[in-house]
């Protein structure tokens, strides 16, 4: 029996696991991602996130212990392929349930703190409340910062062993350049225009190829490397962004392999401001996603690592669940057809 409770940040779905899943050895969050992949522990979340009982673009995460007693909680954040390091939509929905279940007792009519462990660090959950409702959260992420610009997108742009080989159909990257940058995860942003589509629900089957191609031709590039931690290295994301006006963007970030998040992307808007204030911007940024809905985002303080990103946003949540699995079941944990 798995009970988890499910919330949407911005239509973003995230599956919050409260028991259920076996105790996930590590000294650290970090270290407790890499334990996550054992089969006790892993089958547990393709149960959950793979159909029927989730679907090609699920999220939640296992709730774990933090690194130490400065955090409320740790989590290990999961999609359909695996696990991520950082997760802006997913904290702001953690922060809603901290306060909705009393794990964080919170000023009914003020804003509270809620600390978590993520593997990429220790971020923060502002809870505001009114007369006992939370109303909005703002996510405090992990400094953020440009790691590189106008990197080409051409065939054999990588050299990893997922880099596309010639002939593979990339064409269509030829001339098209991304720049690179971390918000907790590593992401690639890439105007829509560049492939004459723009942020929209009728080009999403061609934005999906797009990410998938984006993303291998970036495998192994220098680009793709963490410069502290190589357990954080990897293209994560591609973002793919209409400019709307002045502080104004849209976008739909397809991460993992294919997988589309329907919010704005916390942490993708987190690399975004990276970008955006390495270029001179300084006020709100109002980043829409691709079913409509909005965060803001702006830089809280400025440090020696890069930017500190606070993203504004909010989480409902949208049912309780207790699942099983009958041992005579053929489809076992599940499937995905994408």
């Amino acid at each position: 029996m798995v009970h988890a409770i499910d919330y949407h940040t911005g239509g973003e779905p995230f599956r919050i696991v409260a028991s259920g899943v076996p105790d996930i050895p590590g000294g650290t969050v970090l270290e407790r991602r890499e334990s996550a992949a054992a089969p006790e522990i892993d089958g547990v979340r393709r149960l959950l996130c793979h159909e029927p009982r989730g679907h090609a673009d699920m999220y939640g995460c296992f709730l774990v212990p933090p690194d130490d007693e400065g955090a409320d909680l740790g989590v290990l954040f999961w999609h359909k392929d695996g696990y991520s390091t950082a997760c802006g939509h997913g904290t702001i929905a953690l922060g809603v349930y901290a306060v909705d279940s009393g794990l964080v007792r919170a000023d009914p009519d003020g804003e509270t703190d809620v600390v978590v462990d993520v593997p990429s660090g220790r971020v923060t959950a502002r809870v505001r409340c009114a007369e006992g409702r939370v109303e909005a959260v703002t996510f405090r992420n992990v400094p953020s910062y440009v790691l590189a610009r106008d990197v080409e997108l051409g065939p054999l742009a990588g050299t990893g062993p997922d880099a596309p080989a010639a002939g593979s159909g990339t064409g269509r990257l030829a001339g098209v350049r991304a720049d690179v940058s971390y918000g907790g995860a590593i992401y690639a942003s890439v105007p829509a225009a560049a492939f004459g589509l723009s942020v929209a629900p009728e080009h999403l089957t061609e934005l999906i190829a797009l990410g998938r191609a984006v993303k291998a031709a970036l495998a192994g590039h220098p680009a793709s490397r963490h410069p502290g931690d190589d357990r954080l290295s990897g293209i994560y994301g591609v973002i793919f962004y209409d400019e709307l006006g002045p502080g104004h963007q849209r976008n739909v970030t397809v991460f993992a392999d294919g997988e589309v998040d329907r919010s704005p992307c916390g942490s993708g808007t987190a690399a975004r401001l990276a970008l955006l204030h390495a270029d001179g911007f300084t006020g709100t940024l109002v980043h829409e996603g691709i079913v409509g809905t909005s965060f803001r985002a702006w830089v809280a303080e400025v440090t020696e690592e890069g930017i500190v990103p606070e993203v504004e946003g909010m989480a409902y949540r949208t049912g309780e669940h207790r699942f099983t699995l009958d041992p005579r079941d053929p489809v076992g944990t599940g499937f995905t057809l994408r």
